[in-house]
């Protein structure tokens, strides 16, 4: 049979262009419906990549539940853990990063008062 060539998809752009819009008086909130919207969705699909992982892997026969409970990671497997955990931070805290940043672009007073991520304990999280 002949196939009809369909082209790839463009990739999605990392950051959406032109303003977000506002929904709350308080753009904070907005921030912080952000941040709580954005790890929601990274709890919801790692949710269900674990549950699909413990399924195949009960009906395979390979492991329970108490041999995963009972598990420690490598050095290795912990640094690379560390590394995911890093990553999923940032798109987590984009939104207060992205205001730093742009706070600290228009000079040292409105960047002095921006609220520094050390003081929230999030740059030793992600250094």
């Amino acid at each position: 049979m002949n196939q009809i060539a369909t082209p790839k998809p463009k990739p999605l752009a990392r950051a959406a262009k032109g303003r977000k819009p506002q929904y709350f008086a308080d753009p904070a909130t907005d921030k912080l419906l952000s941040m709580v919207l954005a790890l929601t969705q990274e709890l919801s699909v790692a949710r269900d990549r674990i549950d699909t992982l413990e399924r195949l892997l009960d009906r395979a026969g390979v492991l329970s539940a108490q041999t995963v409970d009972d598990y420690l990671p490598t050095a290795e497997e912990a640094a690379a853990r560390s590394a995911v955990r890093a990553g999923m931070l940032r798109r987590v805290f984009r939104a207060a990063e992205k205001e730093a940043q742009d706070l600290e672009r228009h000079g040292a007073g409105a960047a002095a008062s921006a609220p520094e991520m050390a003081d929230m304990g999030i740059v030793d999280i992600l250094s």
